[in-house]
């Protein structure tokens, strides 16, 4: 039988949102004994009923409720209502990512202090660095079962991988490999190993990826301790006289409004979401949104610098074969000025199908230039290329008034514009990943603009001091003590690397602290 916990009982946590943050936190927070009341906006889907089709699984489990957009980024004209690629249902982006799992460079905890005052940019040092995190990113790279570390043997290289290995060789490049992925490369209890299938963003048929969804919380509900409440759409988070929060008025799948009472709230409802929730929490004692006396909240928002590279070949690759992101060259993400631009970028394999491939190539092309490079799908080999975004304040997520959800509230509004850093770096990468496809005799290459994001960053960013930030080395908000954020719009700035390692170590972390304080009596 499934724990059931009281609307009234205001001793358990509340975590709003069940992805790579908040589904970590709740089943560790579950394991060390605490009752959890999980709040997830979407609906429950495993392996059993993923869909192994663009189109069909993008509308099962695609977070597609209202949004709008401004600003000079492309997706604001090509994908107006869709800023960003995320899943609404419980495991939250961890069922669509294609499971990279890199740790942050030392340096990039510090980029305030390596890049010096870069124009434009609000970069801050994380309170945190590389020797804190290090124990808990080997935590996370254990639950993961991250290939690549831990003794843990690499995944095969598909065709997609051999050619990008063979160009990277060509121009020099050392470090180029199968990557780190949080996907099994043998059987593990009752997950096997990877069958090479692909499909890896619709949702893994075989249960060889990580999820927050199916390995995590499962954990967390077997203790009795945890409580995951599926379509209940977080609408304001409530607070007493003094400040503290005291519960979550949410929506179930009827629309009939609840109140769960909490000892603390968690809020992992991704860098939308959950700066989002925050604003529209705003009170007599919060005018600005709760927990946003710095004004912060929702500002700094970061997407990571992206692009593709797709070539065309005399011969077939069949890209789509195989493990949808299983290679990458690392030489490019150290940070070098020289190049022109500060941080740096990892290329990384990538295919899509021919759905998405006919949407993303170039948006709003046709003629018989697109036309063509469709038709050589069959001999096309692709990269994703993934680098630090410089944050900026005046990058931010706000309300739209003038859109309301279906609940009344106003919609998220996501304003984004390019930095020249990232410029800098974009074109530079276009050119490095051409060239590593013209190294083996591509016919065509064709730089592919951002699609909408995936990798959404800050907006409740870490900080040492409550002035820059929303919330302190924990993920605990400056302004308010029994409340803390627990996905990836704490993280103070983007790195290089994907981001889901970090969020999980974040978490793990995060959880250890909020049960040691709750056992002291001290939240």
């Amino acid at each position: 039988m499934s724990t059931s916990f009281d609307k009234k009982d205001d001793s358990v946590v509340v975590v709003i949102g069940t992805g790579p943050g908040g589904g970590v936190v709740a089943s560790e927070l579950a394991q060390k004994g605490v009752k959890v009341v999980a709040l997830e906006a979407g609906g429950r889907h495993g392996p059993e009923d993923f869909v192994n089709d663009e189109w069909a699984s993008f509308g099962q489990i695609s977070w597609l409720d209202s949004r709008s957009t401004s600003g000079s980024w492309r997706v604001a004209n090509d994908f107006s209502g869709l800023p960003a690629w995320l899943v609404k249902g419980v495991g939250g982006s961890s069922q669509h990512w294609a499971g990279a799992s890199l740790r942050f460079q030392e340096h990039e905890w510090k980029t305030q202090t390596v890049y010096g005052n870069v124009t434009g940019a609000s970069l801050l040092d994380w309170p945190i660095d590389a020797k804190v995190m290090d124990p808990y990113y080997t935590k996370a790279e254990d639950k993961l079962r991250v290939t690549r570390t831990g003794g843990r043997k690499g995944l095969p290289g598909n065709n997609n991988f051999k050619v990008f290995e063979a160009g990277a060789k060509k121009l020099g490049y050392k470090d180029v490999h199968t990557g780190r992925m949080a996907i099994n490369s043998k059987d593990y209890d009752d997950f096997v190993a990877c069958q090479q299938t692909g499909f890896c963003f619709q949702g893994c048929k075989w249960g060889a990826k990580w999820s927050a969804g199916y390995n995590e919380i499962p954990i967390g509900e077997a203790t009795g301790n945890l409580e995951v409440r599926i379509n209940s759409q977080a609408l304001k988070i409530e607070h007493d006289k003094s400040g503290k929060v005291t519960g979550v008025l949410y929506a179930d799948a009827d629309g009939k409004q609840h109140v769960q009472k909490a000892r603390i709230v968690c809020v992992a409802g991704n860098s939308i979401e959950s700066p989002r929730i925050l604003l529209n929490s705003a009170s007599s004692m919060f005018p600005d949104g709760l927990a946003n006396s710095s004004g912060q909240v929702g500002r700094n928002y970061m997407r990571h610098m992206t692009g593709s590279v797709y070539a065309t070949f005399d011969k077939p690759v069949k890209m789509w074969r195989g493990t949808t992101m299983a290679g990458i060259i690392t030489d490019e993400a150290r940070h070098d000025p020289s190049r022109g631009f500060v941080g740096g970028y990892e290329m990384e394999t990538l295919s899509l199908g021919i759905p998405f491939m006919a949407a993303f190539l170039d948006p709003g092309a046709w003629g018989r230039e697109f036309t063509s490079a469709l038709d050589q799908y069959e001999n096309m080999a692709g990269m994703w290329l993934v680098g630090e975004d410089m944050p900026q304040e005046t990058n931010r997520i706000t309300l739209n008034h003038d859109v309301k959800d279906q609940f009344g509230l106003p919609t998220p509004n996501v304003h984004f514009d390019d930095h020249p850093n990232d410029i800098a770096m974009r074109n530079h990468a276009y050119k490095q990943g051409a060239a590593v496809y013209e190294a083996v005799g591509a016919t065509r290459t064709f730089p592919t603009p951002p699609y909408p994001s995936t990798h959404n960053l800050g907006t409740n960013r870490m900080s040492a001091k409550a002035r820059d930030g929303v919330v302190n080395k924990w993920g605990q908000a400056h302004d308010v003590k029994n409340l803390f954020v627990s996905d990836g719009s704490q993280m103070t700035t983007g790195a290089a690397e994907n981001p889901t390692l970090t969020i999980v170590a974040l978490a793990i972390r995060q959880a250890e602290r909020i049960a040691s304080e709750m056992s002291k009596g001290n939240i």
